[in-house]
């Protein structure tokens, strides 16, 4: 990765934690009149840049068209609290024959059987490929202070 890390863990750390993971990755982009827009995407570490897949006229791609500058998290809902959050800019391009749908499909839903998979996969011809390069990352783990927590709905 060519971004400045902060935090925490290593560079290794980073990537090991964005290549296991399957949280959604959180992406922040702007509106044309400045209002942040936060939209939940599959993702998956390619070469230390962030690849995730959007159909060609999706909300998402017309923001990131119009301003390619965006911030992310991927991170667990439930504590103990850490992830990866971060900073860069979006490159669009066509998927074109590129397997990167395929492998997330794998990735969040175990193949691509099902019914959504299918669906997604007949439009392949009009998906776009986002590419996010970071230019800054962060991480945070908060396991260590929080070991003695009880899990959420653990009845603790």
């Amino acid at each position: 990765m060519n971004a400045r890390l902060k935090g925490p863990w290593l560079e290794s750390q980073v990537s090991s934690f964005l290549e296991q993971s399957v949280y959604p990755l959180r992406l922040a982009c702007v509106d044309p009149e400045g209002v942040p827009v936060v939209v939940s995407v599959w993702y998956l570490l390619d070469n230390g840049s962030l690849q995730c897949v959007s159909h060609q006229k999706s909300h998402l791609v017309r923001l990131l068209r119009a301003n390619n500058r965006v911030g992310f998290e991927v991170a667990p809902n439930e504590p103990p609290y850490h992830g990866v959050r971060g900073q860069g800019s979006a490159r669009l391009t066509p998927l074109g024959e590129r397997d990167t749908l395929n492998r997330l499909l794998v990735r969040y839903l175990g193949g691509t059987d099902s019914s959504l998979a299918q669906w997604l996969l007949s439009r392949k011809a009009e998906e776009v490929l986002i590419s996010i390069d970071p230019t800054q990352i962060f991480s945070w783990d908060y396991r260590q202070r929080m070991a003695d927590i009880p899990a959420p709905n653990s009845g603790k």
